[in-house]
């Protein structure tokens, strides 16, 4: 088989299938052909190793018909529930995902969002974790049309998709109240994130409506993840062994929690009941499985593909914001033990 000097062009494949130029450019362009012709070109096409450029698609045709998603974390089981609903949602319109993972670094963030002026994509979702200014002023000059999953002040020139953090820390510290538990700590992620600072407030907001006093002590602000949580829960412990309960921002922490608890030798839920946030995979596969408050990710990443695509449809809209509302899911891991109200 004989190979071109250069990258494959129509001409090239022209001359390797035996048809002309026009066909190759149909056939390529998805414009159709006779079934011969299209197998020719297609294997020829093959065989010379030619890649369609997805950029000189949309300058041509002014679309990629791809879109990308912005996620913090590829190992968080929720982003992953995030994608299964996107990809849901692009894929029968004729578009495919790409995924982009920030590692939460703003610049990184900030870099996509600018991206969209190469015209590699035609739409973006981004979750960031921290929103700042500078989010808001390369939003409002995006090239092309983005959705944020997340909480963004009032007025963002975006659509967006957020979650009910607070109440749905205000529903599990009720439900540990309600099992009888009366000396819960807070695991929090980094009080400089949404997350870490909504779900923190839901925390406090819940003990102010049952009368009781919100005590640093019993709270510890870490990063995100299942190793992190295990050691504010030790530094909890280490300082009060009074402590009965843990509500944790997310599943990767109060998995952590409840490894905690069985290095010291504790029963989950017995002598320790432990509550994370997200009901992501985490939750459902732990051993007891995890009480966890569901934000609905799934839910949020099918809202925000659909914002996306209808503006992508065109139109003139305002800006969106949907809330979808927590749910809590009670498992084994705060179970009321013998000897506790319920």
């Amino acid at each position: 088989m004989t190979t071109s000097a250069g990258p494959p062009t129509v001409e090239t494949i022209a001359t390797r299938a035996g048809v002309s130029v026009a066909s190759v450019s149909r056939v390529l362009n998805g414009h159709g052909a006779r079934p011969n012709t299209v197998r020719r070109v297609r294997q020829a096409a093959s065989e010379l190793g030619y890649v369609p450029n997805g950029v000189a698609r949309s300058l041509k045709g002014g679309r990629t018909r791809q879109l990308t998603f912005a996620l913090p974390d590829v190992g968080n089981p929720v982003y992953a529930a995030m994608v299964r609903r996107i990809q849901a949602a692009a894929k029968p319109a004729g578009y495919r995902l790409l995924l982009h993972a920030t590692d939460a670094v703003a610049a990184d963030e900030l870099d996509v969002v600018r991206a969209l002026a190469d015209r590699t994509s035609d739409g973006l979702i981004l979750v960031p974790i921290r929103v700042t200014a500078e989010h808001l002023r390369v939003l409002a000059d995006a090239a092309g049309p983005v959705v944020v999953i997340g909480s963004l002040p009032d007025g963002a020139p975006v659509d967006s998709v957020r979650a009910d953090s607070v109440t749905g820390a205000v529903l599990a510290v009720r439900h540990l109240l309600a099992s009888g538990r009366r000396r819960i700590a807070f695991v929090g992620g980094p009080a400089d994130t949404v997350p870490g600072r909504n779900r923190a407030l839901g925390y406090g907001i819940a003990l102010e409506e049952a009368g009781l006093a919100l005590d640093p002590a019993l709270t510890a602000t870490t990063e995100f993840g299942i190793a992190a949580g295990a050691a504010a829960t030790h530094r909890l412990l280490d300082a009060d062994p009074d402590i009965d309960s843990v509500l944790c921002a997310n599943d990767q922490l109060a998995l952590g929690a409840v490894h905690a608890a069985l290095d010291r030798g504790l029963r989950v839920p017995d002598e320790l009941a432990v509550a994370g946030m997200d009901d992501s995979e985490l939750a459902r596969a732990g051993r007891p499985a995890l009480t966890s408050v569901d934000l609905g990710a799934a839910e949020r990443g099918r809202i925000a593909a659909e914002m996306l695509l209808a503006r992508l449809g065109g139109g003139r809209h305002p800006v969106r914001c949907a809330t979808v509302a927590p749910r809590l899911v009670v498992r084994g891991s705060t179970a009321a033990s013998a000897g506790r109200a319920s």
